[in-house]
Protein backbone atom coordinates (compact mmCIF):
# COMPACT_ATOMS: atom_id res chain seq x y z
CA UNK A 1 0.00 0.00 0.00
CA UNK A 2 2.85 2.35 0.82
CA UNK A 3 4.38 1.67 -2.56
CA UNK A 4 1.13 2.58 -4.32
CA UNK A 5 0.79 5.78 -2.34
CA UNK A 6 4.40 6.75 -3.08
CA UNK A 7 3.88 6.10 -6.79
CA UNK A 8 0.69 8.16 -6.86
CA UNK A 9 2.35 11.01 -4.97
CA UNK A 10 5.17 10.96 -7.52
CA UNK A 11 2.61 11.11 -10.34
CA UNK A 12 0.87 14.06 -8.67
CA UNK A 13 4.15 15.94 -8.43
CA UNK A 14 5.06 15.24 -12.05
CA UNK A 15 1.60 16.24 -13.31
CA UNK A 16 1.70 19.42 -11.24
CA UNK A 17 5.17 20.12 -12.60
CA UNK A 18 3.92 19.65 -16.16
CA UNK A 19 1.02 21.99 -15.46
CA UNK A 20 3.22 24.74 -13.99
CA UNK A 21 5.92 24.51 -16.65
CA UNK A 22 3.41 24.41 -19.49
CA UNK A 23 1.44 27.37 -18.10
CA UNK A 24 4.58 29.46 -17.57
CA UNK A 25 6.02 28.68 -21.01
CA UNK A 26 2.74 29.29 -22.80
CA UNK A 27 2.01 32.53 -20.95
CA UNK A 28 5.48 33.91 -21.65
CA UNK A 29 5.16 33.12 -25.35
CA UNK A 30 1.68 34.64 -25.54
CA UNK A 31 2.67 37.86 -23.80
CA UNK A 32 5.91 38.17 -25.79
CA UNK A 33 4.81 37.28 -29.31
CA UNK A 34 1.00 37.40 -29.42
CA UNK A 35 0.11 40.57 -27.55
CA UNK A 36 -2.35 42.64 -29.63
CA UNK A 37 -0.96 45.85 -31.13
CA UNK A 38 -3.56 48.60 -31.63
CA UNK A 39 -6.23 45.97 -31.05
CA UNK A 40 -4.86 43.63 -33.73
CA UNK A 41 -3.41 40.29 -32.67
CA UNK A 42 -0.22 39.43 -34.61
CA UNK A 43 0.05 36.05 -36.35
CA UNK A 44 1.92 33.37 -34.37
CA UNK A 45 5.61 32.91 -35.23
CA UNK A 46 6.39 30.08 -37.63
CA UNK A 47 8.43 28.24 -35.00
CA UNK A 48 5.46 28.28 -32.61
CA UNK A 49 3.15 26.95 -35.33
CA UNK A 50 5.68 24.18 -36.00
CA UNK A 51 5.96 23.25 -32.30
CA UNK A 52 2.21 23.16 -31.80
CA UNK A 53 1.45 21.31 -35.03
CA UNK A 54 4.13 18.63 -34.80
CA UNK A 55 4.89 18.30 -31.07
CA UNK A 56 2.50 19.64 -28.43
CA UNK A 57 -0.78 19.21 -30.28
CA UNK A 58 -0.12 15.53 -31.22
CA UNK A 59 1.04 14.74 -27.67
CA UNK A 60 -2.02 16.40 -26.18
CA UNK A 61 -4.42 14.70 -28.58
CA UNK A 62 -2.90 11.25 -28.01
CA UNK A 63 -3.38 11.75 -24.27
CA UNK A 64 -7.00 12.82 -24.78
CA UNK A 65 -7.75 9.90 -27.09
CA UNK A 66 -6.28 7.41 -24.61
CA UNK A 67 -8.84 8.65 -22.09
CA UNK A 68 -11.80 9.02 -24.43
CA UNK A 69 -11.37 5.60 -26.05
CA UNK A 70 -12.43 4.00 -22.76
CA UNK A 71 -15.72 5.91 -22.44
CA UNK A 72 -18.25 3.58 -24.06
CA UNK A 73 -16.92 0.20 -22.85
CA UNK A 74 -16.30 1.54 -19.34
CA UNK A 75 -19.77 3.03 -18.97
CA UNK A 76 -21.53 0.01 -20.47
CA UNK A 77 -19.62 -2.52 -18.37
CA UNK A 78 -19.87 -0.52 -15.14
CA UNK A 79 -23.60 0.21 -15.35
CA UNK A 80 -24.61 -3.26 -16.54
CA UNK A 81 -22.48 -4.87 -13.83
CA UNK A 82 -23.83 -2.54 -11.17
CA UNK A 83 -27.44 -3.38 -12.05
CA UNK A 84 -26.65 -7.11 -12.19
CA UNK A 85 -25.07 -7.01 -8.74
CA UNK A 86 -27.93 -5.00 -7.35
CA UNK A 87 -30.30 -7.71 -8.54
CA UNK A 88 -28.20 -10.24 -6.67
CA UNK A 89 -28.71 -8.43 -3.38
CA UNK A 90 -32.39 -9.18 -3.06
CA UNK A 91 -31.82 -11.00 0.23
CA UNK A 92 -30.83 -7.70 1.79
CA UNK A 93 -34.24 -6.27 0.89
CA UNK A 94 -34.97 -3.02 2.67
CA UNK A 95 -31.37 -2.48 3.77
CA UNK A 96 -30.04 -2.62 0.23
CA UNK A 97 -32.67 -0.17 -0.95
CA UNK A 98 -31.83 2.21 1.88
CA UNK A 99 -28.16 2.11 0.94
CA UNK A 100 -28.82 2.93 -2.70
CA UNK A 101 -31.37 5.59 -1.77
CA UNK A 102 -28.73 7.24 0.43
CA UNK A 103 -26.19 7.12 -2.41
CA UNK A 104 -28.69 8.71 -4.80
CA UNK A 105 -29.67 11.38 -2.29
CA UNK A 106 -26.12 12.51 -1.54
CA UNK A 107 -24.97 12.47 -5.17
CA UNK A 108 -28.00 14.44 -6.30
CA UNK A 109 -27.44 16.98 -3.51
CA UNK A 110 -23.80 17.33 -4.61
CA UNK A 111 -24.71 17.98 -8.25
CA UNK A 112 -27.38 20.54 -7.29
CA UNK A 113 -24.87 22.37 -5.08
CA UNK A 114 -22.33 22.42 -7.90
CA UNK A 115 -24.81 23.63 -10.52
CA UNK A 116 -26.11 26.33 -8.18
CA UNK A 117 -22.60 27.68 -7.60
CA UNK A 118 -21.51 27.56 -11.23
CA UNK A 119 -24.68 29.35 -12.32
CA UNK A 120 -24.23 32.03 -9.66
CA UNK A 121 -20.51 32.65 -10.16
CA UNK A 122 -20.41 31.94 -13.93
CA UNK A 123 -16.65 31.19 -14.07
CA UNK A 124 -16.76 30.52 -17.83
CA UNK A 125 -18.40 33.85 -18.72
CA UNK A 126 -16.42 36.93 -19.66
CA UNK A 127 -13.98 35.66 -22.26
CA UNK A 128 -13.60 38.03 -25.24
CA UNK A 129 -15.67 36.88 -28.25
CA UNK A 130 -12.51 36.53 -30.33
CA UNK A 131 -11.09 34.03 -27.83
CA UNK A 132 -14.39 32.12 -27.72
CA UNK A 133 -14.31 31.83 -31.51
CA UNK A 134 -10.67 30.74 -31.50
CA UNK A 135 -11.34 28.12 -28.84
CA UNK A 136 -14.32 26.77 -30.78
CA UNK A 137 -12.05 26.37 -33.79
CA UNK A 138 -9.32 24.69 -31.74
CA UNK A 139 -11.44 22.27 -29.72
CA UNK A 140 -14.59 21.96 -31.79
CA UNK A 141 -12.81 20.30 -34.68
CA UNK A 142 -11.10 17.65 -32.59
CA UNK A 143 -12.30 14.08 -32.30
CA UNK A 144 -15.06 14.45 -34.86
CA UNK A 145 -16.26 10.94 -34.13
CA UNK A 146 -17.58 12.20 -30.80
CA UNK A 147 -19.67 15.10 -32.09
CA UNK A 148 -23.13 15.41 -30.64
CA UNK A 149 -26.02 17.83 -30.69
CA UNK A 150 -27.43 19.34 -27.50
CA UNK A 151 -29.97 17.14 -25.80
CA UNK A 152 -33.45 18.52 -25.11
CA UNK A 153 -36.61 16.88 -23.89
CA UNK A 154 -39.37 15.93 -26.30
CA UNK A 155 -41.27 12.91 -27.62
CA UNK A 156 -38.49 12.10 -30.08
CA UNK A 157 -35.91 12.31 -27.29
CA UNK A 158 -37.63 9.52 -25.39
CA UNK A 159 -37.99 7.47 -28.58
CA UNK A 160 -34.30 7.93 -29.44
CA UNK A 161 -33.24 6.66 -26.01
CA UNK A 162 -34.24 3.18 -27.20
CA UNK A 163 -31.59 2.26 -29.80
CA UNK A 164 -32.40 0.51 -33.07
CA UNK A 165 -28.85 -0.79 -33.15
CA UNK A 166 -26.92 -0.71 -29.84
CA UNK A 167 -23.57 -1.09 -31.62
CA UNK A 168 -24.31 1.89 -33.85
CA UNK A 169 -25.25 3.92 -30.76
CA UNK A 170 -21.91 3.01 -29.23
CA UNK A 171 -20.02 4.01 -32.36
CA UNK A 172 -21.86 7.34 -32.53
CA UNK A 173 -21.54 7.88 -28.77
CA UNK A 174 -25.30 8.27 -28.37
CA UNK A 175 -24.83 7.87 -24.66
CA UNK A 176 -28.42 7.95 -23.46
CA UNK A 177 -29.07 4.96 -25.74
CA UNK A 178 -25.92 3.21 -24.51
CA UNK A 179 -26.97 3.74 -20.90
CA UNK A 180 -30.47 2.44 -21.61
CA UNK A 181 -29.07 -0.68 -23.27
CA UNK A 182 -26.63 -1.22 -20.38
CA UNK A 183 -29.46 -1.02 -17.86
CA UNK A 184 -31.49 -3.59 -19.81
CA UNK A 185 -28.48 -5.92 -20.06
CA UNK A 186 -27.89 -5.62 -16.32
CA UNK A 187 -31.53 -6.44 -15.57
CA UNK A 188 -31.41 -9.34 -18.02
CA UNK A 189 -28.33 -10.80 -16.34
CA UNK A 190 -30.23 -11.08 -13.07
CA UNK A 191 -32.71 -13.39 -14.83
CA UNK A 192 -30.07 -15.80 -16.17
CA UNK A 193 -29.18 -19.15 -14.65
CA UNK A 194 -26.66 -18.87 -11.83
CA UNK A 195 -23.70 -20.09 -13.90
CA UNK A 196 -24.56 -17.83 -16.85
CA UNK A 197 -25.16 -14.90 -14.50
CA UNK A 198 -21.72 -15.31 -12.97
CA UNK A 199 -20.12 -15.74 -16.40
CA UNK A 200 -21.58 -12.44 -17.63
CA UNK A 201 -20.62 -10.63 -14.44
CA UNK A 202 -17.06 -11.92 -14.75
CA UNK A 203 -16.94 -10.77 -18.37
CA UNK A 204 -18.21 -7.26 -17.58
CA UNK A 205 -15.86 -6.99 -14.61
CA UNK A 206 -12.95 -7.98 -16.88
CA UNK A 207 -13.95 -5.33 -19.43
CA UNK A 208 -14.01 -2.73 -16.66
CA UNK A 209 -10.60 -3.80 -15.40
CA UNK A 210 -9.18 -3.58 -18.94
CA UNK A 211 -10.48 -0.02 -19.28
CA UNK A 212 -9.00 0.88 -15.89
CA UNK A 213 -5.67 -0.49 -17.14
CA UNK A 214 -5.84 1.77 -20.20
CA UNK A 215 -6.70 4.75 -18.00
CA UNK A 216 -3.70 3.86 -15.85
CA UNK A 217 -1.45 3.90 -18.92
CA UNK A 218 -2.90 7.25 -19.95
CA UNK A 219 -2.21 8.70 -16.51
CA UNK A 220 1.44 7.62 -16.74
CA UNK A 221 1.55 9.78 -19.86
CA UNK A 222 -0.30 12.57 -18.05
CA UNK A 223 2.66 14.86 -17.17
CA UNK A 224 3.56 15.20 -20.85
CA UNK A 225 -0.06 15.39 -21.99
CA UNK A 226 -0.91 18.05 -19.41
CA UNK A 227 2.19 20.08 -20.31
CA UNK A 228 1.29 19.97 -24.00
CA UNK A 229 -2.38 20.84 -23.47
CA UNK A 230 -1.84 23.70 -21.04
CA UNK A 231 1.04 25.03 -23.16
CA UNK A 232 -1.18 25.20 -26.24
CA UNK A 233 -4.01 26.77 -24.27
CA UNK A 234 -1.94 29.48 -22.58
CA UNK A 235 0.16 30.18 -25.68
CA UNK A 236 -3.00 30.76 -27.71
CA UNK A 237 -5.20 32.48 -25.14
CA UNK A 238 -2.84 33.92 -22.52
CA UNK A 239 -3.93 34.90 -19.03
CA UNK A 240 -7.59 35.47 -19.92
CA UNK A 241 -8.41 31.77 -19.80
CA UNK A 242 -6.18 31.17 -16.76
CA UNK A 243 -8.27 33.64 -14.74
CA UNK A 244 -11.44 31.77 -15.68
CA UNK A 245 -9.78 28.44 -14.84
CA UNK A 246 -8.78 29.72 -11.41
CA UNK A 247 -12.36 30.79 -10.71
CA UNK A 248 -13.60 27.40 -11.93
CA UNK A 249 -11.23 25.60 -9.54
CA UNK A 250 -12.46 27.75 -6.65
CA UNK A 251 -16.10 27.00 -7.52
CA UNK A 252 -15.46 23.24 -7.54
CA UNK A 253 -13.54 23.30 -4.25
CA UNK A 254 -16.16 25.48 -2.54
CA UNK A 255 -18.88 23.11 -3.75
CA UNK A 256 -16.97 20.11 -2.41
CA UNK A 257 -16.49 21.97 0.87
CA UNK A 258 -20.21 22.68 1.22
CA UNK A 259 -21.05 19.04 0.63
CA UNK A 260 -18.39 17.89 3.13
CA UNK A 261 -18.86 20.43 5.91
CA UNK A 262 -22.57 21.27 5.60
CA UNK A 263 -24.47 18.39 3.97
CA UNK A 264 -22.54 15.52 5.56
CA UNK A 265 -22.75 16.93 9.13
CA UNK A 266 -26.51 17.39 8.71
CA UNK A 267 -26.88 13.79 7.54
CA UNK A 268 -24.56 12.47 10.25
CA UNK A 269 -26.51 14.26 12.97
CA UNK A 270 -30.02 13.56 11.68
CA UNK A 271 -29.69 10.09 10.14
CA UNK A 272 -26.50 8.69 11.64
CA UNK A 273 -27.03 10.07 15.16
CA UNK A 274 -23.32 10.85 15.36
CA UNK A 275 -21.39 13.98 16.29
CA UNK A 276 -19.84 15.30 13.03
CA UNK A 277 -16.71 16.53 14.86
CA UNK A 278 -16.14 13.04 16.22
CA UNK A 279 -16.68 11.58 12.75
CA UNK A 280 -14.10 13.85 11.09
CA UNK A 281 -11.60 13.25 13.91
CA UNK A 282 -11.89 9.47 13.63
CA UNK A 283 -11.76 9.42 9.82
CA UNK A 284 -8.53 11.42 9.47
CA UNK A 285 -6.57 8.38 8.19
CA UNK A 286 -9.19 7.90 5.48
CA UNK A 287 -9.07 11.58 4.51
CA UNK A 288 -5.27 11.58 4.22
CA UNK A 289 -5.16 8.33 2.23
CA UNK A 290 -7.88 9.45 -0.18
CA UNK A 291 -6.30 12.85 -0.74
CA UNK A 292 -2.83 11.44 -1.33
CA UNK A 293 -3.83 8.54 -3.62
CA UNK A 294 -6.77 10.07 -5.53
CA UNK A 295 -8.19 6.55 -5.56
CA UNK A 296 -11.33 5.25 -3.86
CA UNK A 297 -10.15 1.70 -4.50
CA UNK A 298 -6.72 2.28 -2.98
CA UNK A 299 -8.36 3.89 0.07
CA UNK A 300 -10.83 1.03 0.60
CA UNK A 301 -8.67 -1.05 3.01
CA UNK A 302 -8.11 2.03 5.18
CA UNK A 303 -11.82 2.87 5.02
CA UNK A 304 -12.89 -0.61 6.18
CA UNK A 305 -10.29 -0.72 8.95
CA UNK A 306 -11.27 2.75 10.20
CA UNK A 307 -14.98 1.96 10.04
CA UNK A 308 -14.61 -1.24 12.04
CA UNK A 309 -11.97 -0.21 14.57
CA UNK A 310 -12.62 3.51 15.12
CA UNK A 311 -16.27 4.05 14.20
CA UNK A 312 -17.22 0.67 15.72
CA UNK A 313 -19.26 -0.34 12.68
CA UNK A 314 -19.80 -4.12 12.50
CA UNK A 315 -17.84 -5.94 9.81
CA UNK A 316 -20.94 -7.08 7.85
CA UNK A 317 -22.01 -3.44 7.43
CA UNK A 318 -18.55 -2.13 6.55
CA UNK A 319 -18.01 -5.05 4.19
CA UNK A 320 -21.28 -4.34 2.38
CA UNK A 321 -21.54 -0.55 2.24
CA UNK A 322 -17.93 0.55 1.71
CA UNK A 323 -16.93 -1.65 -1.27
CA UNK A 324 -20.28 -0.84 -2.88
CA UNK A 325 -19.75 2.86 -2.22
CA UNK A 326 -16.24 2.79 -3.67
CA UNK A 327 -17.85 1.75 -6.95
CA UNK A 328 -21.22 3.50 -6.95
CA UNK A 329 -21.26 6.43 -4.47
CA UNK A 330 -19.27 9.29 -6.03
CA UNK A 331 -20.39 12.59 -4.49
CA UNK A 332 -17.30 14.53 -5.50
CA UNK A 333 -17.23 13.10 -9.01
CA UNK A 334 -20.89 13.97 -9.62
CA UNK A 335 -20.38 17.56 -8.41
CA UNK A 336 -17.20 17.95 -10.47
CA UNK A 337 -18.85 16.69 -13.65
CA UNK A 338 -21.82 19.03 -13.25
CA UNK A 339 -19.71 22.12 -12.61
CA UNK A 340 -17.32 21.26 -15.45
CA UNK A 341 -20.08 20.68 -18.00
CA UNK A 342 -21.71 24.04 -17.28
CA UNK A 343 -18.34 25.83 -17.06
CA UNK A 344 -17.27 24.58 -20.48
CA UNK A 345 -20.68 25.44 -21.92
CA UNK A 346 -20.20 28.98 -20.56
CA UNK A 347 -16.71 29.15 -22.07
CA UNK A 348 -18.13 28.36 -25.51
CA UNK A 349 -21.11 30.68 -25.06
CA UNK A 350 -23.68 27.87 -24.89
CA UNK A 351 -26.77 28.82 -22.90
CA UNK A 352 -28.23 25.86 -21.01
CA UNK A 353 -31.94 25.76 -20.30
CA UNK A 354 -33.35 24.48 -17.01
CA UNK A 355 -34.37 21.30 -18.81
CA UNK A 356 -30.83 20.72 -20.05
CA UNK A 357 -29.45 21.29 -16.57
CA UNK A 358 -31.89 18.73 -15.18
CA UNK A 359 -30.46 16.33 -17.77
CA UNK A 360 -26.99 17.24 -16.49
CA UNK A 361 -28.06 16.28 -12.95
CA UNK A 362 -29.33 12.88 -14.13
CA UNK A 363 -26.28 12.23 -16.32
CA UNK A 364 -23.85 13.22 -13.55
CA UNK A 365 -25.43 10.80 -11.09
CA UNK A 366 -25.51 7.97 -13.64
CA UNK A 367 -21.97 8.47 -14.91
CA UNK A 368 -20.58 8.94 -11.41
CA UNK A 369 -21.89 5.45 -10.64
CA UNK A 370 -19.75 4.17 -13.52
CA UNK A 371 -16.58 6.09 -12.59
CA UNK A 372 -13.52 3.94 -11.98
CA UNK A 373 -12.12 4.34 -8.48
CA UNK A 374 -8.64 5.18 -9.74
CA UNK A 375 -6.80 8.47 -10.39
CA UNK A 376 -8.34 10.19 -13.42
CA UNK A 377 -11.12 7.60 -13.63
CA UNK A 378 -13.87 10.20 -13.95
CA UNK A 379 -12.33 12.14 -16.86
CA UNK A 380 -13.48 9.76 -19.64
CA UNK A 381 -17.03 9.76 -18.25
CA UNK A 382 -17.11 13.55 -18.27
CA UNK A 383 -17.28 13.26 -22.06
CA UNK A 384 -20.75 11.74 -21.71
CA UNK A 385 -22.07 14.71 -19.80
CA UNK A 386 -20.49 17.16 -22.26
CA UNK A 387 -22.14 15.56 -25.27
CA UNK A 388 -25.58 16.01 -23.69
CA UNK A 389 -25.13 19.80 -23.58
CA UNK A 390 -23.53 20.20 -27.01
CA UNK A 391 -19.92 20.67 -25.85
CA UNK A 392 -17.33 18.68 -27.78
CA UNK A 393 -15.48 16.11 -25.61
CA UNK A 394 -12.17 17.52 -26.89
CA UNK A 395 -12.87 20.57 -24.72
CA UNK A 396 -11.84 18.46 -21.73
CA UNK A 397 -8.34 19.60 -22.66
CA UNK A 398 -9.13 23.00 -21.15
CA UNK A 399 -9.49 21.64 -17.61
CA UNK A 400 -7.08 18.68 -17.66
CA UNK A 401 -4.20 20.81 -16.45
CA UNK A 402 -5.93 21.63 -13.16
CA UNK A 403 -7.69 18.29 -12.75
CA UNK A 404 -5.03 16.68 -10.57
CA UNK A 405 -5.75 18.96 -7.62
CA UNK A 406 -9.50 18.58 -8.12
CA UNK A 407 -9.13 14.79 -8.38
CA UNK A 408 -7.50 14.67 -4.95
CA UNK A 409 -10.26 16.81 -3.44
CA UNK A 410 -13.22 15.01 -5.04
CA UNK A 411 -11.83 11.57 -4.15
CA UNK A 412 -11.71 12.65 -0.51
CA UNK A 413 -15.39 13.62 -0.71
CA UNK A 414 -16.23 10.36 -2.51
CA UNK A 415 -14.70 8.26 0.25
CA UNK A 416 -16.19 10.28 3.11
CA UNK A 417 -19.59 9.91 1.47
CA UNK A 418 -19.16 6.14 1.75
CA UNK A 419 -18.21 6.46 5.41
CA UNK A 420 -21.31 8.54 6.21
CA UNK A 421 -23.42 5.93 4.44
CA UNK A 422 -21.93 3.21 6.64
CA UNK A 423 -22.70 5.27 9.75
CA UNK A 424 -26.30 5.75 8.60
CA UNK A 425 -26.86 2.07 7.78
CA UNK A 426 -25.32 1.03 11.10
CA UNK A 427 -27.65 3.36 12.98
CA UNK A 428 -30.71 2.47 10.92
CA UNK A 429 -30.40 -1.23 10.24
CA UNK A 430 -27.29 -2.48 11.99
CA UNK A 431 -28.84 -5.38 13.81
CA UNK A 432 -30.79 -6.59 10.78
CA UNK A 433 -27.85 -6.34 8.38
CA UNK A 434 -25.47 -8.15 10.73
CA UNK A 435 -27.79 -11.16 10.49
CA UNK A 436 -28.09 -11.01 6.68
CA UNK A 437 -25.72 -12.65 4.18
CA UNK A 438 -23.40 -10.29 2.37
CA UNK A 439 -22.51 -10.51 -1.27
Amino acid sequence: MAETTSSENSLHIRVLGGLILGAIAGTIINSTFLTPVDGVKPPPPEWLVFIQKYITDPIGQVFLRLLLMTVVPLVFASLALGVARLGGMGSLGRIGLKTFAYFFLTMTAAVVIGLTLVNLVKPGVGLPPAIQTQMAEQFGGKLNDTLSKPTTFGIQTFIDIVPRNPLQSMVNMEMLSVIFFALLVGIGITRLKAEHNQLMQNFLESVGELMVFIIGLAMKFAPFGVFALIFNTTANFGLDLLKNLATYVIVVIVGLGIQMFVVFPILLSSLGKMNPLTFFKLTRPVILTAFSTSSSNATLPTSIRTAEQDLKIPAPIAGFVLPLGATMNMNGTALFEGVTAVFLAQVFGIELTLTQQIIVVVMCVLTAVGAAGVPGGSIPLLALVLTTVGVQPGAIAIILGVDRLLDMCRTTLNVLGDMTAAVYINQSEGAALSKSPTS
